[in-house]
């Protein structure tokens, strides 16, 4: 009997084996098989190879005792490796997690995810009542659902609330986050509602938990996964439902390594598994709001805050009329503001989306400006170690330079990081108690959860952070937000800058005053007529949603046409653009695709080599996929040359 097995190895095809197994082979089996000189997991797969060769085929060496892929996975595996033009072995090998975990046996470990309840009782409001059975009214097969709610309204009670449903059925439940840093707060919140440790699922989870949980969630013994994009992959034994908090993220969307977007998997997965997914945010992406209008996802809303505590108030802060001093990055109005709610006992966050002490550094004698020896970007200064640093590549150099007269560079530092911000705090409030909450500075899961423990416990007076400071966190007392760079003009190559700044300074906003206390966010600008921040300001996100989706359909942007990004890198400059000039000659021609470029990426060079771009932009109805993958199959690629695909690219850089 012949038997076509899958390897997550990087072929996009299954290989012909003999099975001579008593039992029964279907699809979906686990099985180990010879390959090459070695025994490796396989999977049953449908699809036969077809080849004309004729080759020796090996038996299959046994069936693993687990329990099997079922069919929906193995459909999504399929659909994921065409959509995203990755190969089929590599999909599958995101799935399986590793050559032995399939046949790892565990007992005692599950018993710390098991759900049992307790007796506290979570009431919702008026709100959140309609909200949860608008949800439930949907049904139980596969419909999205967008829940909006302003921060702080109570999104996460009303999907544990929906959760629960599945769960007393008897089925399981996938919640996907998008930052690592938020499952710490998260899983207080979920313990105190489930009554048990939550599963957690990504890059930081040791290999040991991962084991654990992925046998759990294929036995069924594991009911709940909080995971970021990865935990996507795993094969629910009765997979229930799906949410996606903070829909709008872009840390959804992977760029390295395998590229796709994990909130239109999910959506993908959903529909194929024939279960509910909940789309959960505060301002709808614009694909999320453009399915909205088009009546493609069902909407329920959440106006109001938790507990009826009233929103931020917002001050624009006109810099043109403030006069700072030297070196100085506050104006004395903000610190004036500052001071009233300080005195109060209250908490201060003063928000800067730039790491470091300061952007780049250069000499005011000869003007040399520190640059990264192996990307096309300036270093940015880290004045806590003292050292130069990249941070696309991760390199490292001392602030050291002879000028042209022989003596040292006299530097200037342009531009502030939370460093320099940090210590201009520490001078204006030398008594108060102030900590940095950047990826600088919290590498390490402790860190952060101390941290966050110690905000919570009124420890720390005034904090300096970057944009993971917007997602998620409930600080009780914090009521007073300082975005110290509040301009908006510059938004570059990127066609969701916009778009990415409303949204974060939107959820950044809710932050502050989720108790009902009166709460206010300045923002200091040299551009107080912006329309993000005008927008930002009415807090009515819709207005700036509805003329986004009018310009993108001018432009022939997405959602409205879709966009596939091939990107051509190497050593050598000219080699790469010829190839990717050749390149395009061979792609084919099909009406309706416009292919653009090749042109070099804005971030010219990245960790050694130079990158170049090629856009292709098509119809939103077309699925132009096979074609590609046809003629990228038959092109030889250049030794020194690396081609990467990326199917609804985010990141253009």
């Amino acid at each position: 009997m012949k038997i076509s097995i899958l390897f997550p190895k990087i072929f996009d095809h299954p290989f012909t084996y003999k099975s001579e197994i008593s039992d029964s082979l279907n699809t979906g089996d686990f099985v180990k098989a010879p390959f090459g000189n070695s025994e490796i997991t396989g999977v049953v797969w449908p699809y036969e190879q077809k080849t004309k060769k004729k080759f020796k085929i090996k038996k299959i060496t046994k069936k693993i005792n687990v329990k099997k892929l079922n069919l929906s996975m193995i459909e999504f595996i399929s659909w994921f490796s065409k959509y995203n033009l990755v190969p089929l072995g590599m999909s599958l090998k995101m799935c399986l997690l590793n050559k032995n975990v399939v046949e790892k046996k565990f007992s005692k470990e599950f018993n710390k995810f098991k759900i049992k309840y307790i007796n506290k009782i979570f009431l919702l409001n008026s709100e959140q009542k309609e909200s949860l059975a608008f949800i439930r009214n949907i049904g139980d097969n596969y419909n999205v659902i967008v829940l909006e709610g302003v921060t702080g309204s109570g999104k996460t009670l009303v999907y544990f609330k929906r959760i629960k449903d599945f769960i007393d059925k008897g089925k399981q439940a996938l919640i996907l986050l998008p930052e690592i840093a938020l499952t710490n707060q998260f899983s207080r919140r979920f313990k105190e509602f489930f009554g048990s440790e939550p599963a957690i699922w990504h890059s930081s989870t040791t290999k040991k938990n991962k084991s654990i949980i992925w046998k759990g969630i294929t036995e069924g013994r594991i009911k709940i996964v909080v995971g970021a994009r990865s935990s996507l992959f795993l094969p629910f034994k009765n997979l229930g439902t799906i949410i996606v908090d903070e829909e709008h993220d872009a840390s959804y969307k992977q760029d390295e390594g395998i590229a796709y977007n994990a909130r239109d998997m999910a959506v993908t997965r959903a529909s194929l598994e024939n279960v509910p997914i909940c789309l959960v945010t505060s301002i709808p992406s614009i694909e999320t709001y453009n399915n909205i209008i088009n009546k493609k996802y069902h909407i329920t809303k959440l106006k109001k805050r938790y507990r009826q505590a009233p929103l931020p108030n917002i001050e624009i802060i006109n810099l043109h009329s403030e006069v700072l001093n030297k070196n100085s990055w506050i104006a004395k109005k903000t610190i004036n503001k500052v001071n009233q709610y300080l005195n109060k006992g209250d908490q201060v966050l003063f928000f800067l989306n730039r790491r470091g002490y300061a952007p780049f550094a250069i000499c005011k004698k000869c003007g040399y400006k520190f640059q990264c020896p192996n990307c096309a970007v300036n270093l940015n200064f880290h004045k806590k170690i003292n050292k130069l640093l990249c941070h696309y590549c991760g390199h490292k150099s001392l602030l050291s330079r002879k000028c042209k007269d022989a003596k040292e560079c006299d530097l200037l530092f342009c531009g502030p990081g939370v460093e320099r911000i940090f210590l201009e705090l520490k001078e204006i409030y030398p008594t108060k108690k102030i900590e940095i909450f950047s990826s600088d500075t919290l590498d390490k899961k402790k860190s952060t959860s101390e941290l966050l423990k110690k905000v919570e416990k009124q420890k720390i007076d005034i904090l300096v952070g970057t944009q993971l400071l917007s997602k998620g966190f409930h600080f009780p007392k914090l009521n007073c937000i300082v975005v110290v760079d509040g301009d908006f003009s510059s938004h570059g190559y990127d066609l969701r800058a916009a778009e990415k700044n409303l949204q974060l300074y939107h959820q950044l906003t809710g932050r502050a005053g989720r108790e009902g206390n009166i709460s206010t966010i300045f923002f200091q600008t040299y551009t107080p007529n912006d329309e993000i921040l005008i927008n930002i300001s009415k807090n009515n996100p819709y207005e700036f949603l509805q003329k986004e989706l009018l310009l993108r359909k001018e432009k022939k942007l997405p959602p409205f046409y879709r966009l596939i990004s091939l990107i051509i890198s190497g050593k050598d400059e000219i080699k790469i653009m010829k190839f990717a000039t050749d390149l395009k000659l061979k792609l084919p021609k099909i009406n309706g695709v416009n292919i653009l470029g090749p042109v070099l990426a804005p971030i010219t060079k990245l960790k050694k080599k130079y990158r170049c771009r090629i856009l292709i932009r098509y119809p939103k109805e077309l699925f132009i996929q096979k074609y590609l993958s046809q003629s990228l199959n038959k092109i030889k690629i250049t030794y020194g040359i690396k081609l990467e695909v990326d199917v609804d690219p985010i990141n253009f850089s």
